[in-house]
């Protein structure tokens, strides 16, 4: 900084001060209420030394000059040099450094980016502060005074092992499990004679009646089977044109072929299509009823390409329907499909979702949160405490008495605003959660200021 720069900014603060005194005057403020003076900043810290920085009014009245005048009796105004100017730093006790410690280097006393090897003077006469072993590990490390801490507000937080929770966010709609869908058709020529009433959207169980019918092929394979004596042979040909087993149950038990078949459900479920009236011709292949079963639901969503290498089979999800806001059904990946949408960019996952109480229903718009974590604590801090700019991955490690390192690291996962970090850190160490980048952008100066000196030395 050049003198007038430093002059002009010295008269700024003490006329700031000057006219704070003047507005307590103003407002009636009691001297008791204003805090006592320092003694130590009213009498000199050191002797005078340096540059002529301003001149004040000798009688001790905030007036300032940053060129000699004189008062209007002719009295010239008080030289203030560089080293009787006010400092707003913190005062810092001076300790005698040991005999063996060995100085490393010297550094600017106003703090400016700029060290030497052997002692120096700045352009206002301030010698340099050594440093000394100790105190500077490496060219990455950094000291910061308590005072500058709490300016720039520094944060810490302990590296710890936690859960990490990595939720992956899809919406899609409910379907039907395609392995629970039941089709009833004939493979014989047949005649409807009756149909119980069961239409679609009625609930039905294994073995309900659902239609009895007559078919002459159904009815010639019995009587073969009755004359027979249960021959092996002809009881697979009424299985063979999927005759309940009850039909051959009752042929064994009444010695008679019955002139009509009771149809029954083949498993429990919901109606989705009923085909079949009474008197009807069925032929071959028909389809008469379609059941499914809707104890078990599939939520089909999708999942945006960036996300997909995240989310396996197995892993728990949570699906929420639009019709219940309040309420969550719990399942389980079961299958990602192997394609994907080109117009969308995205792949489809099922979830499997029990469904006991039937409220969730097919076709439904739903969102489903799957959990891509594999519930086993591991090492992380806050995200915020991670500095990463796509080529490097670090967090700051605060070692006490305002010593910080820049520490690099290898991360992992992240979720609920937690990183996993899986080298660089141990388990109990503090990392800076605050302020972190202004650490970083010091200690990147600091290294790179020392590299220069030492290739200037080695010269």
């Amino acid at each position: 900084m050049t003198r007038k720069a430093v002059t002009l900014l010295t008269l700024a603060a003490l006329s700031a001060a000057a006219a704070g005194g003047f507005w307590i005057g103003r407002h009636g403020l009691e001297p008791a209420a204003m805090v006592a003076p320092d003694p130590a900043m009213s009498s000199p810290l050191r002797a005078a030394g340096g540059p002529v920085i301003y001149y004040q009014d000798p009688d001790g009245k905030p007036l300032y000059s940053p060129e000699p005048k004189q008062t209007s009796d002719g009295r010239a105004w008080r030289a203030v040099h560089a080293s009787e100017d006010v400092s707003f730093d913190e005062k810092v006790a001076v300790t005698t450094q040991p005999a063996n410690r060995r100085i490393l280097h010297y550094r600017n006393p106003m703090g400016l980016p700029d060290i030497s090897p052997g002692p120096k003077k700045d352009s206002m006469g301030m010698d340099y502060i050594p440093v000394y072993e100790g105190e500077d590990d490496d060219g990455s490390s950094v000291k910061i005074s308590a005072g500058r801490l709490q300016r720039i507000g520094v944060k810490s937080e302990a590296a710890q092992k936690r859960i990490i929770a990595e939720p992956v966010r899809a919406p899609g709609t409910i379907q039907l499990d395609e392995r629970r869908i039941a089709v009833i058709s004939l493979r014989a020529e047949s005649f409807i004679e009756s149909v119980e009433n069961v239409t679609t959207g009625s609930e039905v169980r294994t073995g309900q009646p659902l239609f009895r019918l007559y078919s002459p092929a159904i009815a010639a394979a019995g009587a073969q089977y009755l004359s027979g004596f249960g021959a092996p042979g002809s009881a697979q040909r009424l299985l063979n044109y999927a005759v309940p087993q009850q039909v051959l149950t009752d042929i064994d038990r009444t010695k008679q072929v019955p002139t009509t078949i009771t149809w029954t459900a083949p498993r429990d479920g919901i109606v989705l299509e009923r085909n079949v009236v009474e008197g009807m011709r069925v032929m071959p292949g028909d389809v008469l009823f379609r059941i499914a079963d809707h104890s078990v639901i599939w939520a089909v969503v999708d999942v945006p390409e960036r996300d997909l290498a995240a989310v396996a089979e197995n892993q728990s999800a949570i699906v929420r329907a639009r019709s219940y806001p309040a309420m969550s059904f719990p399942g389980k990946v079961a299958l990602v499909y192997p394609h994907l949408d080109p117009a969308t960019r995205t792949a489809r996952v099922r979830i499997e979702l029990p469904n006991h109480e039937l409220l969730l229903r097919p076709d439904m718009y739903a969102e489903a949160e799957i959990d891509t974590g594999n519930g086993q604590p591991a090492l992380s801090v806050p995200d915020n405490a991670l500095i990463d700019d796509g080529d490097r991955q670090l967090v700051i490690v605060d070692k006490g008495e305002g010593r910080f390192e820049p520490r690099p690291v290898k991360i992992g996962r992240r979720g609920a605003g937690f990183v996993e970090i899986r080298d660089g850190v141990a388990e109990g160490e503090n990392v800076v959660t605050s302020a972190n980048f202004l650490i970083d952008a010091e200690s990147n100066l600091k290294s790179a200021l020392k590299s220069l000196t030492s290739g200037g030395a080695a010269k």
